[in-house]
């Protein structure tokens, strides 16, 4: 029998591994603020940080079938949420940055 060598891909202490490995300054988390209903029904999670997203549910893609019930978009409200726009350092034109 021949003896199956593993290889670890990543080193421990590799920047790749990092949370943050471009070293770009760690962004304060943002909060749900609430919740509406765009033009085509779709839901738009309205943030602290004042950029909103999509909360789509469509599966098999996107599976967020909390966003369709009443009470949990309302449990929702205050917990954090990462923002993608902030997590690319986006501005977004609306607010005036």
């Amino acid at each position: 029998m021949q003896k199956n060598e593993e290889r670890i891909s990543l080193n421990k202490d590799s920047s790749e591994s990092e949370r943050n490995p471009d070293r770009r300054g760690e962004m304060p988390p943002s909060f749900i603020l609430g919740f509406h209903l765009d033009e085509d029904d779709h839901w738009v999670v309205e943030l602290s940080c004042g950029h909103t997203q999509y909360l789509r549910h469509q599966p098999p893609w996107q599976s967020r079938a909390w966003v369709l019930e009443p009470a949990q978009r309302s449990a929702r409200i205050g917990q954090p949420f990462e923002c993608g726009w902030c997590a690319q350092g986006s501005v977004s034109a609306n607010l005036g940055v």
